[in-house]
């Protein structure tokens, strides 16, 4: 083993920000993220309030994880022999272009040209070109991240990478909420658009960075290579695979606009700090993982993390006072930010650089979409079973997911970070 590979444990919190680079990328996450959080709060509740209907809430996941999955092992061979900003800048523009219909759809003076019955399958139509959109940014931003820090900053950028989308998902509900209650969605989708625009600004910061990878066999053994790769490390595969299956049946935050109307009746503005709760219990825990890491021991870490959101979720889904709502939703984000540094610790260390696009993009058909799939299966349940069993189900399966991959993978358990990245030696 190199000397160079070592990840050494004594880092200081702050070392990736010294990177110019890493500073403009974490500008161009946060503003993207501060948008599209504003943008998922919004477009949430104005649909819950046109329909009445949580199935119609499970839908908006569903349109933009279709074509996100579908397109995401494309995507990944795109970003791994693409120049990097250019790409972004495409990705960017288009997300920018469905955000402009939107507002235009839902702006008043609009109604008597586009009638509500058209409004909602436009949206819908929206949702479904930012989830394209979206196969193609997870692998880029992969791939990116890596070629502007050193290898031994992967722990420290993965955490500051998200810490800074956790901070856009604090800022960006709260916002979207407080703006939407008080002015309406066509001030908030001004917002919206300026936020998305300082985004685009962000990436002509960025440096250009080359291929890694010149294919030289067809498309479908490079995307097979991909695949296989994933397939044949247990470590990555697992993480993978258990971040899936929680996320699926935790998915909860999709009902968040019924408990905000209907249940705790907090209106818009409620339903704003609510989805900013979990996101501040996030960012919190993760600036402190900054100083003190999970690396440790850091399956052992994962199987905590993700037993301790499921239990967060039925916490939240029993509860009927608005702030221990928001207490639950805070743990919420907490345990499931750590298990997001984990996860993307191990997948920055064990991908070599020339696939980190593919790779990314079996990532993004596991877990970057299971969001989406979740809140459909979320808004399913609650329209078969009601919301607040389906929340405790959901966190129910969260828990059994946890336990039988314990079961299943007691040999990582006592692992390191060191002994993790020599496993791919």
């Amino acid at each position: 083993m190199e000397n160079s590979d070592i990840i050494e444990p004594k880092i200081p919190f702050y070392a990736a920000l010294l990177y110019r680079e890493f500073r403009s990328y974490l500008g161009m996450r946060f503003f993207f993220t501060f948008a599209y959080q504003m943008q998922a709060v919004i477009i949430g509740f104005h649909i819950y309030h046109l329909t009445k209907d949580p199935l119609a809430l499970g839908l908006v996941g569903l349109c933009e994880a279709i074509p996100a999955i579908s397109i995401a092992l494309y995507g990944g061979y795109v970003a791994d022999k693409s120049e990097k900003r250019g790409l972004l800048l495409k990705i960017f523009s288009g997300v920018f272009l469905c955000t402009v219909i939107m507002l235009i759809v839902t702006t008043e003076s609009m109604h008597a040209y586009v009638p509500t019955s058209y409004i909602i399958p436009i949206m819908y139509l929206m949702i479904f070109g930012i989830g394209m959109a979206r196969g193609f940014f997870s692998p880029a931003i992969f791939s990116l991240m890596a070629q502007i820090v050193p290898k031994k900053l992967y722990p420290n950028s993965s955490t500051w990478n998200s810490s800074s989308w956790q901070a856009a998902s604090i800022l960006g509900p709260a916002a979207g909420g407080i703006i939407y209650g008080y002015y309406g969605i066509t001030v908030t989708y001004y917002v919206i658009i300026a936020f998305v625009f300082i985004s685009l600004v962000c990436i002509f910061f960025l440096k250009s960075h080359p291929p890694t990878f010149i294919p030289k066999e067809s498309i479908v053994k490079s995307l097979t290579e991909g695949v296989q790769f994933v397939f044949k490390n247990k470590m990555m595969l697992g993480a993978m695979s258990l971040d899936l299956f929680s996320v699926f049946f935790g998915g909860a935050v999709a009902l968040l606009p019924v408990f905000a109307n209907d249940i705790l009746k907090v209106g818009s503005e409620g339903l704003g700090l609510m989805r900013a709760a979990a996101s501040t219990g996030a960012v919190v825990t993760m600036l402190s993982m900054t100083v003190i890491s999970p690396m440790n021991r850091p399956w052992r870490n994962l199987l905590i993390a993700v037993t301790g959101f499921g239990t967060s979720i039925i916490c939240f889904g029993l509860s009927k006072n608005f702030y221990l709502t928001l207490a639950f939703l805070f743990m919420e984000g907490a345990f499931d930010s750590v298990s997001v540094i984990i996860r993307s610790t191990i997948m920055q260390l064990l991908t070599p650089d020339e696939m980190r696009g593919r790779v990314s993009a079996v990532n993004t058909m596991f877990i970057g979409s299971s969001n989406e799939i979740g809140a459909f299966e979320s808004g399913l349940t609650a329209k078969l079973m009601r919301t607040v069993p389906a929340v405790v189900f959901g966190g129910g399966m969260t828990i059994l997911v946890a336990g039988i991959t314990y079961l299943k993978t007691k040999s990582l358990i006592k692992l390191s970070l060191q002994e993790i990245n020599e496993q791919k030696r």
